[in-house]
């Protein structure tokens, strides 16, 4: 049977919104943390001649700039020689940058988006004290010889930027015999090495991976989980590796939950113990600059305000303007290369402009937001307390502030705020709700606090499985599942039952 086939065109009407080059500038803006916002405006005012600044330390020069740009006289006669001639030299020097200047500032488009990480959100400049200074802080407080101390901080100084030693005593004593004329045998550079393996963080100056995990456990308060982690790095070690978990579960003689659980609890040990205590050239100790400051008064008022860090008072250039201006005047008489200038420093102003408004509704945006979080969680910014916490997701915010949900949740991510209690993540102030039999909602952050103080005061040589857990926490009005039990108290890094005995 013949089959006939006929194509047909059709014409549709859709209706598509695209984002303007203004409004990704926004965007971009409103996702960047406090720190990241200082280097894109600094960029800019490198890359944007029309684009200048208020000096914050020096106010009686900010003061006259803003005078001059505010309080220019319009009927004043901008057409002597020397200042055309002003205008015409600084035309051209920007006329020799045409080409030159991207669309956007690199470092915008750096960092926003797909290689964006939640690694880089944390990261800000603290002090320049780098993890070989912190270690050798911790020497004054140890009682050595001259001798050992000299070695100590050769040892320190040997320390690979993850914290861990590997280089043998054998190589360093002839490092030490070779540069510094100093002449020990290997047993005394063990026993320098055990002394540093006693400072923090726990895993320092550890010869390889494997000892550097079991330092780790070691310092751990005595318990069957510590003594089954033990067993796992140091005998089950290649297996644990290599994920062959039915090997050592047999080897050990547990069943595979409490391999699973041994597996958890050694993973959240730290394999570079240097980098908690900040980089080897001394760049930074990590640190968070919050966006925002929390003030609670002894009253119970809360007032908050938007930390603006170092970003300082923008506005477009005077001169730039006149420039526009006094061009746009004369277009008739203007030449090729002269209307190529006034194209030139349009495009500039307009590009400052929107620059500086897309600062300022970074601020507005980032002002009402938290706003909206202090009002419906004040019970929390009042006291501190966790359990005042209600249940709020980001709808809840967009609701109260009329922003979109997307917005708000730029808003959140990587951003801080520094309250009375403690820096907190935005994020921290948002969770999900279950309700009660009462019809109350109930912040599921709350239950989690009601079963870690209720697994803390457990009876240690009788602890309550899940079951157990379930029925007194509904008793005390909290609606939990078994399952629901399992699922915070493995949240929250608690053990089953049986490896909480003691």
């Amino acid at each position: 049977m013949e089959q006939h086939f006929t194509q047909t065109q059709e014409q549709k009407q859709i209706q598509t919104q695209r984002l303007t080059q203004q409004q990704m500038l926004a965007v971009r803006l409103l996702e960047m943390p406090l720190t990241e916002l200082e280097q894109s405006v600094k960029a800019e005012l490198d890359d944007n001649p029309a684009l200048e600044y208020s000096d914050p330390n020096n106010a009686e020069a900010a003061e006259k700039m803003q005078d001059d740009a505010n309080n220019t006289d319009p009927d004043e006669d901008f057409d002597t020689a020397k200042e055309r001639e002003d205008r015409e030299s600084a035309l051209n020097e920007a006329l020799a940058r045409i080409g030159g200047d991207d669309d956007m500032p690199e470092v915008m488009q750096s960092g926003i988006g797909s290689e964006r990480n939640a690694e880089y959100e944390e990261m800000t400049y603290g002090d320049q004290v780098s993890f070989y200074d912190k270690l050798k802080e911790q020497m004054v407080g140890v009682e050595v010889t001259d001798t050992q101390r000299e070695i100590m901080e050769y040892v320190i100084c040997s320390l690979d930027s993850d914290g861990l030693l590997r280089k043998d005593a054998d190589t360093l004593c002839d490092e030490l015999a070779i540069y510094h004329n100093l002449l020990v045998d290997t047993d005394e550079i063990e026993k320098v090495i055990s002394i540093l393996q006693t400072f923090d963080p726990a895993g320092i100056c550890g010869r390889n991976l494997q000892e550097c995990l079991l330092l780790q456990i070691r310092r751990k308060s005595p318990s069957i989980m510590r003594t089954l982690m033990d067993k796992v790095v140091s005998d089950c070690y290649d297996d644990f590796m290599n994920k062959r978990w039915d090997k050592f579960a047999s080897q050990l003689g547990v069943d595979t939950d409490v391999v699973r659980e041994v597996c958890r609890e050694l993973l959240k040990l730290n394999p570079k113990p240097g980098s908690s205590l900040g980089e080897t050239e001394g760049r930074n100790i990590q640190q968070i600059t919050p966006d925002f400051i929390v003030d609670t008064s002894d009253d119970g008022t809360v007032t908050f305000t938007v930390n603006g860090g170092h970003v300082p008072e923008l506005y477009v250039s005077s001169s730039f303007l006149e420039m526009v201006a006094d061009y746009q005047k004369n277009k008739g008489k203007m030449n090729r290369r002269e209307k190529e200038a006034l194209l030139y420093a349009k495009d500039k102003v307009e590009r400052a402009q929107g620059f500086i408004d897309a600062v300022k509704q970074r601020r507005h945006t980032l002002y009402i937001t938290m706003k909206a979080i202090i009002d419906i969680q004040l019970a929390f910014f009042r006291d501190g307390d966790e359990a005042d916490l209600k249940p709020m997701i980001l709808k809840d915010v967009a609701d109260k502030t009329g922003l979109d949900i997307s917005t708000v949740s730029r808003v959140s991510n990587m951003k801080y705020a520094q309250t009375r209690w403690g820096t907190f993540k935005l994020r921290h102030f948002f969770s999900d709700g279950v309700r009660t039999e009462s019809g109350e909602e109930m912040s599921t952050r709350k239950i989690k606090l009601a079963l870690k103080e209720l697994i803390d005061n457990e009876d240690k040589s009788n602890p309550l499985n899940d079951d157990a857990v379930k029925d007194i926490m509904q008793s005390k009005g909290y609606p939990v599942a078994r399952r629901t039990v399992a699922k915070y108290r493995e949240q929250l890094g608690i053990p089953v039952a049986r490896l909480r005995k003691r």
